[in-house]
């Protein structure tokens, strides 16, 4: 078997990203000789047609995934990080391999849309946030939520498009003088200076939500808790939508360290098969290479279906080729692992689109002794694509 280059895990603008537009993604991927490629926004499928044909005009093959901000409210009262390192039981979940065209039932798009709403609700409780400390401030301009939803979003609105309106009308009424942006900027931070270089965009829009959007900030809005489903329903949300229900590791961070949850390998391991997930990912950027292939192989070892991606949902411009952190290649054992995650997606997709069961079925229940015969069919169907 041929091993090919996967990104199993990358956000568009139909949320957040650094990339332009999906063009933008897909013409990275080919210059790259990334293969297979999924999209996985935030709350939404809304970008699956756009990749479908991206994807088909390219030669690559396409993975239809999804992402979420789940609660589970017996680890919070535990006080148990699972992966988010600051919120105790804010969980983090992908869906991989979902149906497209998308169709989800009741309740589950209402469910589904209810979420998003408030998501949505949330930034523009905090955009008239910012609005008072720019009028506070005498900035001679507020934000305009109804353009930043128009222009800067395909309708999801998360912290990061707030954050990028502000940086834009902030250069746009400074007229890009570097000076008056730093003076402008240490007003709206309360006299603390911008750190980044203006021209450091991305450093600019981490330094906005820093000090303004997140906690302590002076536009933080805390979340409404309806903004978080419980951790069942939104794996319920990924299995009614023909998908598997996958587990992001956060895994090591720049010391070594874990969260509370993930910190010991054999039991998280049993801990998510008894929480009912055979999927998890990895996004490698965040790990140390050698780290990265203890819990990955362990995992593998066990049965779960593995696959690492990059996310790209910051402003920051990344490669689409994986790496680990500080740009280290990854291992041939990595690269087989996330293709044969990638093949698993791949025929559960298929069998999915022709009616039948995938890999998880209809209870989200996986017979991983099926996982070989899985990763072979899906192997054909990746080499079927021409590019």
């Amino acid at each position: 078997m041929k091993i090919i280059k996967v990104n199993a895990h990358l956000h568009t603008p139909y949320s957040f990203s650094a990339f332009k537009d999906v063009n933008q993604a897909l013409d990275m991927a080919v210059a790259e000789g990334v293969k297979v490629v999924g999209i996985n926004d935030f709350y939404t499928t809304d970008g699956y047609q756009a990749w479908s044909t991206g994807c088909k005009e390219r030669g690559l093959f396409p993975l239809y995934n999804i992402e979420f901000i789940s609660l589970n409210e017996a680890d919070q009262k535990a006080g148990l990080r699972v992966n988010d390192p600051g919120n105790p039981g804010r969980t983090y979940l992908s869906g991989k391999g979902l149906s497209n065209p998308f169709v989800l039932a009741e309740p589950f798009a209402t469910q589904l849309a209810d979420v998003r709403a408030e998501a949505n609700a949330q930034v523009e409780a905090m955009c008239g946030k910012v609005n008072e400390i720019l009028e506070a401030n005498n900035a001679g301009f507020i934000l305009d939520f109804d353009w930043i939803k128009e222009g800067l979003t395909k309708g999801s609105i998360r912290e990061r498009h707030l954050a990028k309106a502000l940086r834009l009308k902030v250069y746009e009424a400074c007229g890009n003088d570097e000076i008056k942006i730093q003076e402008l900027f240490a007003k709206l931070f309360s006299g603390k200076e911008l750190k980044s270089l203006v021209s450091d965009i991305a450093g600019v829009e981490n330094e906005i939500r820093g000090n303004l959007l997140k906690a302590c900030g002076g536009a933080f809005v805390p979340e409404d808790p309806k903004a978080f489903l419980p951790m069942q329903t939104v794996c319920d949300i990924i299995i009614a939508a023909g998908g598997i229900p996958t587990y992001p590791f956060l895994a090591d961070d720049a010391k070594g360290g874990y969260t509370d949850f993930e910190n010991d390998l054999e039991r998280v391991a049993k801990q998510l098969t008894e929480r009912g997930f055979h999927s998890v990912e990895f996004i490698t950027t965040r790990n140390n290479v050698e780290l990265l292939e203890k819990y990955a192989s362990y995992l593998h070892d066990q049965g779960f279906v593995v696959t690492f991606g990059s996310e790209h949902n910051t402003p920051a411009m990344e490669p689409l080729e994986l790496f680990a952190r500080n740009n280290v290649s990854l291992t041939e054992k990595l690269l087989k692992i996330n293709y044969e995650g990638a093949c698993v997606i791949a025929t559960h997709q298929f069998f999915v689109a022709q009616g039948y069961v995938g890999y998880v079925d209809e209870r989200g229940i996986a017979d991983r002794s099926k996982r070989a015969a899985f990763i072979k069919l899906g192997d054909q169907l990746i080499s079927q694509i021409k590019g």
